[in-house]
């Protein structure tokens, strides 16, 4: 009878899974039952062992100050950034395992975040996160696969835990940078194939990896030795400590976890990792941010002081001179990695009274990216989010001003740009 109710139980998962899978791809099925209304179902012989089906979906409009076609008009761009599907579920109270997915290019504006993009056609939906996990205690963990690089706050926030929505205006990291795997790639959406230890010891956070990083052929690429990525972050809560899955980590508690005060390092080096053949030059990638959070009152009844705050430096010394000047587009056999520094500072402030739904949470966000060969750039943005239910739910109206977007990511020697207004609204839904 105990093998029957195993055999019921695994049957009942799959069709639970290919029923919401099912409504999230194709948004024609209706909700599941109020018996899974929670997302996640559990063996009743063995209550280690359990399965959740989740989903993230965040878009909007922008308007940016000549942006248009004929480069005198504003934009008037609608779009999808992301929509995901999250399963989680656990084998043993030891074993689990985590598989999201992706719409690669919803937006339909190319890839986002590098030279190069082999993630499938536009609105394709692909793999972006595979990880089989070995959790022991709170001191030492193992996860390995497709996973996040250890790197600073703002990649590990991903963009459905960050404080604003456009929070990836600092250059990447190569795992982001890259837009594929396998030759000439190093990742995608700041994910790699390798492995992760993570713990935390009082209030002392760690995680450390190793990953595949850059990968060369014989003819193109400066990984001619095949060297992997080696990465790390540590973050010390000098208050309460911080409550994440794994090693991930949020942009704001919006005041539910009390007092914050995080402050990290996180570094991560390839030999041979960024350059051509032929003019190699090793990465060096080191960040420290902060996150400090203070809720007002008595447990936010005044609101919430929310400050973020990051810096980053790019050691990519590979020789511009070889390769044109060019940032990457003329030289197909370059992984020209950003060389200089960046930093951005945001500041915010959530009103303790909800006006309708949610609560209204201004802020104020400065960005500059500072390249070693190129011109300096820089951005302002002031908007306001709107609180519905945490990252749940919630929107934002922000204003962006500065020639950040104009100069992108060219870091030529004779880059030039503009600067520009831009407008812009965004929603997020996460279940």
């Amino acid at each position: 009878m105990q093998t029957d109710q195993k055999k019921w139980w695994v049957v009942k998962s799959m069709f639970f899974v290919a029923a919401v899978l099912l409504a999230l791809v194709t948004g024609m099925a209706s909700a599941p039952s109020s018996a899974y209304a929670d997302g996640k179902i559990v063996n009743p012989d063995d209550k280690d062992m359990w399965i959740s089906v989740g989903m993230g979906l965040r878009g909007g409009f922008a308007a940016l100050e000549n942006g248009s076609a004929n480069g005198g008009s504003y934009t008037n761009s609608f779009g999808i950034d992301y929509a995901r599907i999250y399963i989680n579920g656990g084998i043993t109270k030891v074993i689990k395992y985590e598989f999201n997915t992706e719409c690669f290019d919803c937006s339909g504006t190319g890839n986002p975040f590098g030279q190069t993009s082999s993630t499938g056609a536009q609105n394709q939906i692909g793999l972006l996160d595979a990880i089989g996990k070995l959790e022991f205690n709170q001191y030492v963990n193992v996860w390995a696969g497709r996973l996040l690089v250890p790197a600073s706050r703002g990649e590990l926030n991903g963009p459905f835990f960050s404080a604003t929505f456009n929070q990836y205006r600092t250059p990447f990291e190569s795992s982001d940078f890259a837009g594929k795997y396998g030759n000439g790639g190093a990742g995608v959406y700041g994910r790699d194939n390798g492995i992760t230890f993570w713990g935390q010891a009082d209030r002392l956070q760690y995680s450390a990896g190793v990953f595949t990083g850059l990968q060369s052929s014989s003819t193109a690429g400066p990984n001619q030795q095949n060297s992997p990525l080696f990465a790390g972050r540590l973050t010390y809560n000098f208050f309460n400590p911080e409550k994440n899955p794994g090693y991930y980590t949020s942009g704001t508690y919006y005041g539910k976890a009390g007092d914050i005060l995080a402050l990290a390092v996180a570094a991560q080096h390839q030999k041979n990792g960024a350059g051509t053949r032929a003019n190699q030059a090793d990465l060096t990638y080191i960040t420290s941010d902060l996150l400090f959070e203070k809720p007002l009152g008595n447990s936010g009844d005044k609101g919430v002081i929310t400050i973020n705050a990051e810096y980053q430096q790019f050691f990519a010394n590979y020789n511009n001179s070889a390769t044109t000047g060019a940032f990457a587009p003329a030289v197909t056999d370059c992984f020209c990695m950003f060389d200089g520094n960046s930093f951005y500072v945001a500041g915010m402030y959530l009103f303790p009274n909800k006006v309708g739904m949610g609560q209204f949470q201004p802020y104020a966000r400065f960005t500059s990216v500072q390249p070693n060969n190129s011109a300096a750039r820089e951005e302002t943005e002031v908007g306001t989010n709107y609180i519905i239910s945490g990252f749940n739910a919630r929107f934002a109206t922000f204003w962006q001003y500065g020639d950040l977007a104009s100069l992108g990511t060219n870091y030529a020697s004779n880059a030039t740009g503009h600067f520009a207004n831009a407008i812009k609204f965004a929603f997020q839904f996460q279940y």
